[in-house]
């Protein structure tokens, strides 16, 4: 099997994101970090690609010069991960899908939906295939529920709680004190982060994961968004409204005591219930009309579907957050192959956060801020 080829903008030496993609990318030992241009800072990108086992003529100064020497090279990347702030997502994406690189990006997407949107525009028309890192979907037991709720197990959904806690950003509750350097790097800086620090870092995740599960899409929405003194986000409260009429209530935050990545969706059905929790996400909770609620975990001969496609090690050995990440790169990267020898590409194939979710997180978090805005008035998704 052919060995794929990648670069990567950004997540230079001791960037977290960055050295997440690169051990995912590796588990399946399919794909060679050949390129990248991994800060702006020039000791630094040289000494990280020097880290990374990359030939130095390949360590680029700039994005745009990554994108256009590659593109000319007849050994060239066959794809691309964006691991930089929010700020330049659209314009290093859209200047590697113009040069015929496929992109997998970090969330949020872009800024705007019109960027969103003319991003999926310019990946459909030169055939590119485009990943918005949106890894929980990875989870083999998410991928379990999914397959029971569309198979009708709960019946028609009437009503979804999601949520997301963390402690991280507690220093900054009042503004201006002691500890907020946390945010200033960028998460607090609209230039760089946009409009939205919280409700785009972690309240997009449950926008997507209740998507992903459900194939529910949101109507319309209305929120109460709380800054506590920040120019940005911190905590989020939002009412949902479905387009098949069920509802919802989502509340993302970074100031709750007690909570790392507390990510749960719990869905609620006619016919039953599903939860599932990030921080067990071995387990999924399942709970029918009239029964005593039943526990799947993962690897068990109960599993069916892609998440025993997916299964990398026995039940009881715990998979986390690389291997999530490891799994939505094992899609991608198997579209990926198969597409560029020619062959078509399943629904299981493309079984990655595509650059439509993407473009519903952009649309997600402009609403939710414009409604926060707005007193908390109801605003289309759109």
């Amino acid at each position: 099997m052919r060995t794929l080829t990648y670069a990567m903008i950004g997540g230079g030496l001791n960037a977290f994101v960055g050295n997440v993609h690169r051990e995912a990318i590796g588990l399946d030992m399919r794909c060679k970090l050949a390129a990248g241009c991994f800060s702006r800072d020039a000791g630094i990108n040289r000494d990280s690609g020097a880290a990374f086992g990359v030939e130095p003529h390949r360590v680029y100064p700039t994005y745009a010069e990554l994108a256009a020497a590659e593109a000319q090279r007849e050994d060239g990347v066959d794809f691309a991960v964006i691991t930089v702030p929010n700020a330049a997502h659209y314009e290093i994406a859209k200047d590697l899908l113009r040069h015929g690189i496929h992109v997998v990006c970090e969330k949020p997407l872009c800024w705007e939906v019109g960027q969103a949107e003319e991003l999926a525009a310019l990946a459909a028309e030169k055939d590119l295939l485009f990943c918005v890192t949106y890894a929980y979907s990875g989870y083999c037991m998410m991928k379990f529920g999914r397959e029971l709720i569309l198979g009708g197990k709960i019946g028609d959904i009437i009503n979804v709680t999601g949520e997301y806690y963390q402690e991280w950003l507690m220093d900054e509750l009042g503004g201006g004190g002691a500890e907020v350097a946390k945010l200033a790097g960028w998460r607090d800086n609209p230039a760089v982060a946009g409009i939205s620090n919280c409700v785009g870092d972690i309240g997009t995740h449950i926008e997507q994961t209740v998507a992903y599960m459900t194939g529910l899409k949101i109507n319309k929405l209305a929120a109460k968004v709380h800054r506590f003194g920040q120019t940005l986000d911190m905590h989020a409260n939002i009412l949902v409204e479905y387009e098949n009429g069920a509802s919802g209530l989502y509340t993302c935050s970074q100031v709750c005591a007690g909570y790392q990545n507390a990510l749960a969706v719990r869905i609620f059905g006619t016919l039953g219930a599903i939860e599932w929790q990030q921080e067990n996400p071995d387990i999924l909770k399942v709970t029918y009309k009239g029964q005593a609620p039943m526990y799947y975990q993962r690897g068990s001969s109960a599993i069916t579907g892609r998440s025993t496609e997916l299964k990398r090690i026995p039940g009881g050995h715990p998979e986390g957050y690389h291997i999530a990440f490891a799994n939505t790169y094992q899609a991608y990267i198997s579209a990926l192959l198969k597409k560029l020898n020619g062959q078509e590409l399943s629904g299981d194939d493309l079984d990655f956060p595509g650059i439509e979710a993407g473009i519903e997180g952009v649309k997600f978090l402009h609403a939710v801020i414009r409604s926060g805005d707005n007193g908390a008035a109801w605003e289309d998704v759109k």
